[in-house]
């Protein structure tokens, strides 16, 4: 089922969230000081590439610098992430169909809110 799911989830657009993911990753590792921003877009490109039967757990150690980076993440670009992602939830949970791609967009808009400190495991 995850398979089917995951197939279906790339088909209906999980690859243009893998690729502005990517994108976004790669234009922030040209910079020395865009590196960890540009891993954390790796790690949300991965999740939004095959996005069923991962889940979001919290790092073990997360430092002091982890949470300013995350700070500074969460006013520069996260709450513009967060938002877009919870408006597709709400949009794909209107119909009974969409209710599991609603709840993969939800798990994406807590990555992305705020992605130091934080794993993405296989379940």
């Amino acid at each position: 089922m995850r398979l089917l799911l995951n197939v279906l989830w790339i088909v209906l657009g999980g690859w243009v969230i893998w690729l502005e993911y990517m994108i976004g990753g790669l234009l922030l590792c040209l910079t020395i000081v865009g590196i960890p921003f540009g891993v954390q877009c790796f790690k949300m490109a991965g999740l939004g590439l095959l996005p069923f039967g991962k889940d979001i757990v919290d790092a073990p150690g997360t430092s002091a610098i982890g949470c300013i980076l995350n700070v500074f993440w969460i006013v520069v670009a996260g709450i513009w992430i967060f938002v877009t992602h919870i408006g597709l939830a709400l949009g794909l949970a209107v119909t009974i169909i969409g209710i599991p791609f609603a709840i993969q967009h939800v798990k994406l808009a807590m990555l992305a809110l705020a992605p130091f400190g934080k794993l993405v495991r296989e379940t």
